[in-house]
């Protein structure tokens, strides 16, 4: 068993450069925006957090939708009557690189897009935000900011359920372990930097631990979990989403869909352990998620997934990463994790 606390120090210095400091000014911005549909806006500033504030609408119908970086839906496609204008507010995490933390550094400052069927934009300007509670993602490729259609992780899909107040800065990093997020300054180390008083980190891998020793999974995630608290956050441990994969019955109740590895290890059972041992909030993603596959059945959960483009049960599709970040959600407010006031409306996403 190999304990990653002293490697985590270590690495520490180097993620500075990483994680995305506090803006030293306040003053509003307003974005260069062009194009009709999409509407394409720039921001040109530093790495931190940011407050959009937008009016959607005009003189004609319209339908916007809103996303940021690199495919973080921010708000979901909205309808404009003829002549109506809502406005919607939101708090969105600026850093590089913009997606998965080992991918391309992406474009400096805040792009927006604004899509949809019919996108109408009044107004738009963002303001600094420095001192917004974060919630931290660490996870792997079912969480992360996927770069491209079809993929998506339900931590891209998080932001559109809140509103200004909270922003969700996604460290999740495709093909990564309990071990190897430890290991890469980008990675843990990088998000553990932007940790703040009162911050939400929520810690969802087991997906790549396929051959990881019990004893080493449990040890890897109590350094997250003290590192977390150390510095003054709140680690949540989310168990994985469930594979799609169905026995005869109709049920996943095999291995392969609730995340057992190849060393016999049942990664989810470990989780709901640990929170157990450690006192620390768990999201019970495991049981949420086979409980939604199992109800749509073996062909309407695939819609879930990637199966109809990819064969895939692992991936999930722009609606699955939806539905499953919705679940986070549920979990978290029912929790008290976080605060009412932070979170959209049924109806007014991101107002």
């Amino acid at each position: 068993m190999r304990r990653a606390g002293t490697a985590l120090l270590a690495t520490l210095t180097a993620a500075t450069a990483l994680g995305a400091a506090p803006v030293a000014h306040a003053q509003t911005i307003a974005p260069d925006c062009t194009g009709t549909a999409p509407v394409v806006c720039h921001a040109d500033v530093a790495p931190g957090t940011y407050t959009v504030i937008l009016t959607l609408g005009g003189d004609e119908a319209g339908s916007t939708s809103v996303t940021a970086e690199t495919r973080r839906t921010l708000l979901a496609e909205t309808a404009t009557a003829a002549g109506e204008k809502v406005r919607r507010t939101f708090t969105v995490d600026v850093r590089t690189p913009e997606g998965e933390p080992t991918g391309p550094a992406g474009s400096p400052g805040l792009d927006l897009y604004l899509g949809g069927t019919s996108p109408k934009l009044d107004s738009l300007k963002v303001v600094p935000a420095p001192q917004t509670r974060k919630i931290v993602l660490v996870g792997d490729s079912t969480v992360c900011d996927q770069p491209g259609d079809p993929y998506s992780g339900w931590g891209q899909q998080l932001p559109q359920y809140l509103r200004r107040g909270i922003a969700v800065a996604n460290y999740a990093d495709s093909g990564e372990g309990s071990q190897s997020v430890l290991d890469n300054p980008a990675l843990f180390p990088a998000a553990l930097e932007r940790v703040r008083h009162d911050d939400l980190v929520l810690i969802q891998l087991a997906h790549n631990d396929k051959q990881t020793p019990r004893d080493t999974y449990r040890a890897n995630l109590t350094t997250m979990i003290e590192s977390v608290r150390e510095r003054g956050g709140t680690p949540v441990l989310v168990t994985p989403i469930v594979r799609r994969w169905f026995n005869s019955d109709g049920t996943l109740n095999n291995g392969t869909a609730l995340l057992v590895n190849g060393l016999g290890v049942d990664l989810p059972a470990e989780m709901r352990s640990l929170s157990a041992d450690l006192d620390v909030p768990l999201i019970d993603l495991t049981a949420l998620t086979k409980q939604r596959v199992e109800e749509l059945g073996p062909e309407g959960s695939k819609a879930l997934y990637l199966y109809n483009e990819k064969r895939d049960n692992t991936h999930t599709s722009v609606r699955g990463a939806t539905e499953y970040a919705a679940l986070v959600l549920g979990e978290l407010r029912a929790q008290h994790l976080v605060d009412d006031r932070v979170v959209a409306a049924p109806g007014a996403v991101g107002e």
